[in-house]
């Protein structure tokens, strides 16, 4: 832990889950002293989100970003799009996530999947909100669809694993890049390839907290606390300081989301 005397914002952390409900204050402390004042908690489905939102009204520096995300379709109904609608509409969130497209996982249905994203989108547009997109294998079809629906308020790709030219194609509809433990890896030449090269106003930082633990890490939960690693990593790939990635990787969360100095 680098213990930066700076203002860090993890853009994707799931601290809300129920493992990490006995130790919570003890895990934003250490967050906290870590440097991470800033750390937005994503949905994944209806039954987490009054939790995220309990959480996001009782501190700060907690952001809510709800959604339904796309390989938990059988937690979803349609009652839950009304839902999230009215929350959008109540001025307490700063995004709509995680939501997007998953061909990782075989046979998984895609027509079901792009319905619910493009419901999801057509909220976050109303709203004029930004969305946090989770993307794994479907780059070139979430990129179609945002093309295609004009989505206008961008947001940003978590735990980007795509291509550079995808990532740029991503930063020309308003959308940031966020890296993650991944970058740690040797053998992650694509993202680390990418996070070299795209311009900084490009890139944020995160965790994805219990998920993507860094090298080193593999056998514990990941935490918010440890990202000031992923920051030192991609300070390191970009041959920059620690103190001037933090600085700018924090401006862009700030200005993406929308969020308060």
């Amino acid at each position: 832990m680098l213990g930066l005397p700076m203002e860090l914002i993890d853009t994707h952390c799931h601290i809300d889950i129920k493992q990490f409900e006995e130790r919570f204050e003890i895990l934003l402390q250490n967050a906290r002293k870590a440097g991470v004042q800033k750390m937005i908690l994503p949905g994944v489905d209806q039954d987490g989100w009054g939790r995220i939102m309990t959480l996001c009204r009782r501190d700060e520096g907690l952001f809510a970003a709800p959604g339904l995300h796309p390989l938990y379709m059988a937690h979803h109904s349609p009652h839950h799009l009304e839902e999230l609608e009215n929350l959008a509409a109540g001025g307490e969130i700063v995004a709509i996530g995680e939501i997007g497209l998953d061909y990782h996982v075989p046979d998984f249905n895609r027509e079901m999947q792009q319905q619910l994203f493009e419901q999801q989108l057509k909220i976050a547009t109303i709203a004029g909100l930004p969305v946090l997109l989770h993307v794994r294998k479907a780059h070139d079809q979430v990129l179609a669809t945002l093309r295609r629906k004009r989505f206008p308020h961008g947001g940003i790709v978590h735990a980007f694993n795509g291509s550079l030219q995808q990532a740029e194609q991503y930063v020309n509809l308003g959308f940031v890049i966020s890296i993650c433990g991944t970058i740690t890896y040797d053998r992650a030449r694509k993202i680390r390839k990418t996070a070299t090269e795209l311009p900084p106003e490009a890139l944020v930082i995160e965790t994805d907290a219990p998920d993507i633990p860094l090298a080193g890490r593999r056998n514990t939960d990941n935490l918010p606390e440890y990202l000031p690693e992923v920051l030192s990593a991609l300070a390191s790939l970009r041959s920059d300081s620690i103190e001037h990635v933090a600085r700018l990787t924090t401006a862009n969360a700030k200005r993406v989301l929308g969020l308060p100095d």
